[in-house]
């Protein structure tokens, strides 16, 4: 509990300041966006009722159907009356409303362990959304305090992966408009199509009252939050902006996808203050990878979703300009050492992980060097840098890989935060006499005899919802 409530004050100790800043350069931040959605139109309904369906994992069926019902009807209200305003239509106010009805629930009608699991599924629920909003401040803060960027740099180092972003560009203007209508949404339903997964991992926990150490969202999340940091190390806005006809004005030229660009000594270039400084690393890959990896244990639909969702997330983001190929590299590195530092934490530190974890960050912090400071060297020699810099990102795969192979999880008792793999094995070490089987009739009354604090006797649990 303690650990969760420092966990909230830091979320929004970060969201105010991110607020402020924002404030401070004329535009409104998270907390006033997310707000703002309870009563005008939002920007994303699928969004909001994926965060709806991450918060009713902690309910019953019959909640799960009063619930959805409760936001269908709030949301036919708020389009009938748009429809007579002739405002601009959309939908999602209502499983906004039903998130935060669930939040006051959890504060008013529920106590100790059902109070926690309901308050940690609106959490994740409001966190799901307002990652999105956070996202997009923080892209706003990097137009506005990144005057130049450093997209001939990319660009140049990007000649010795054979300028992939030139080669997918084209392959999408020849296949186009099915490729492009295709990937689109593949592209900007990312964050539904994690929400789909993270479902999955988590479809136990109104049957198990827990939710489990480590799943997908948890990862999404930090990578949403650590990402955009990078982003004002290296801002880069992407080839269609910088050599494509979106950079208007500021585009050094009008090449893109159908001319290379010229390798030169590289300088940073003045760019607007509107266009987000957002391609190193590729947030769009990191987050696909990480899908890809937490669908690996789900059915065979679902690794295959997973795959489908990677590869077509790659094709969008270099076809579409949005991305170099360097860029991609670098998501791949900064998701798995994502990935591994929050299973590790989790499960407990064990020497794989802690080498995976150093591994990446040096990989990572290499590209990002290489990138900056050997891009025309990398440019002439792209039959040793090119297999240089996949050999460096394959290393760093197979290292999670080998990682993750070699150590599964324990399964996880409920109530019980997973030991270390140190600890677990000295445990496990141990004789331990096998405890003699109980009557079914005797655990049954000793279940229904336990408050959701463990504490015999109680009877004040109450997992409905009305």
């Amino acid at each position: 509990m303690v650990l969760w409530t420092a966990a909230g004050v830091a979320t929004l100790g970060f969201l105010v300041a991110l607020e402020i800043v924002a404030r401070g350069y004329g535009f409104s931040g998270p907390i006033t966006e997310q707000s703002r959605e309870v009563i005008f139109t939002p920007e994303s309904g699928p969004l909001l009722y994926g965060g709806l369906a991450l918060t009713m994992v902690v309910l019953t069926w019959r909640q799960r159907l009063i619930a959805l019902g409760i936001a269908a009807g709030v949301d036919v209200v708020f389009v009938l009356v748009r429809w007579a305003l002739d405002a601009d239509m959309n939908f999602g106010n209502g499983a906004l409303w039903v998130v935060l009805g669930c939040a006051v629930l959890g504060l008013t009608r529920r106590t100790g362990r059902e109070r926690l699991l309901l308050l940690k599924g609106t959490g994740l629920g409001l966190l799901l959304v307002a990652g999105h909003k956070t996202g997009d401040t923080w892209l706003l803060i990097t137009s506005k305090t990144r005057a130049t960027v450093l997209d001939p740099y990319v660009a140049a180092a990007d000649h010795a992966l054979a300028d992939p972003s030139w080669l997918a560009g084209r392959l999408l203007d020849a296949t186009a408009p099915v490729s492009t209508g295709v990937l689109h949404v593949v592209y900007g339903q990312l964050p539904l199509a994690a929400a789909l997964v993270g479902l999955y991992q988590l479809r136990r926990v109104a049957v198990e009252r827990r939710f489990p150490a480590h799943h997908l969202v948890r990862t999404f999340l930090v990578i949403g939050l650590f990402g955009p940091a990078i982003y004002m190390i290296f801002p880069v806005v992407g080839p269609v902006f910088a050599y494509g006809a979106d950079g208007g004005a500021w585009a050094t030229a009008n090449i893109w996808p159908d001319t290379l660009p010229p390798v030169t000594d590289p300088q940073p270039i003045p760019f607007d203050g509107i266009t987000p400084r957002n391609c190193m690393p590729s947030l769009h890959t990191a987050w696909a990878v990480t899908l890809f990896v937490h669908s690996r244990d789900g059915s065979r639909a679902m690794r295959w979703a997973g795959t489908f969702w990677l590869v077509g997330t790659l094709t969008a983001t270099l076809g579409f300009g949005y991305h170099y190929g360097a860029d991609l590299l670098a998501g791949v590195v900064f998701a798995l050492t994502i990935e591994t530092a929050m299973r590790c934490s989790a499960y407990g530190w064990d020497r794989a992980g802690v080498r995976v974890v150093a591994l990446g960050a040096t990989v990572f912090g290499a590209l990002l060097a290489s990138y900056r400071w050997l891009p025309t060297e990398m440019a002439a020699r792209p039959w040793l840098f090119g297999p240089l810099l996949l050999l460096v990102t394959g290393t760093v795969v197979y290292a999670y890989v080998r990682a993750a192979r070699d150590r599964a999880p324990a399964p996880e008792v409920p109530g019980q935060r997973p030991v270390p793999e140190t600890e677990g094995a000295a445990e496990a070490a141990a004789p331990v006499e096998a405890p003699e089987a109980a009557d079914p009739a005797e655990a049954t009354e000793a279940t229904e005899a336990t408050d959701a604090t463990g504490k015999p006797g109680a009877t004040d649990a109450k997992p409905e919802l009305v």
